[in-house]
């Protein structure tokens, strides 16, 4: 499924699950019971606190609603990390915490999707000379 990244405030990114048929078909699962599920990644920096906590009551970084659709929300994150180091003028780009999203559609679960938040600025730095979170 790959890495996608949930960029600015109040961003917002639409997942689609689709449904491969040993015929070969491929159907988009829209209109049937398609149940989205996330949680932070095991073993990210998330673990930390840093993206907030996902279980909280409304969700914290990152909300997803009944249909797959994931929206930043306040408290706002980093979770890209600058690695450059001086005398470098460019970052270098790490992902230093995610969220992985799941889809499930009549006892199958998908592979996991992650999920990487830049709704916050960076640090400005020589390395980093805009503020910028993330490539």
């Amino acid at each position: 499924m790959g890495t996608l990244d949930l960029k600015g405030v109040g961003g917002t990114l639409q997942l689609y699950a689709w449904g491969n048929y040993t015929s070969g078909k491929q159907v988009l699962l829209n209109n049937v019971p398609v149940t989205y599920q996330i949680a932070i990644t095991p073993g990210s920096a998330a673990w930390t606190g840093f993206m907030g906590d996902p279980n909280a009551t409304p969700a914290q970084t990152v909300q997803l609603s009944p249909n797959g659709l994931l929206t930043a929300v306040s408290p706002f994150a980093c979770t890209w990390i600058n690695e450059a180091v001086a005398p470098a003028t460019q970052p270098a780009w790490a992902i230093n915490g995610s969220y992985s999203v799941t889809a499930t559609f009549s006892g199958m679960t998908s592979p996991a999707a992650f999920v990487v938040v830049a709704s916050e600025a960076g640090f400005a730095g020589t390395t980093n000379p805009t503020g910028a979170c993330g490539p």
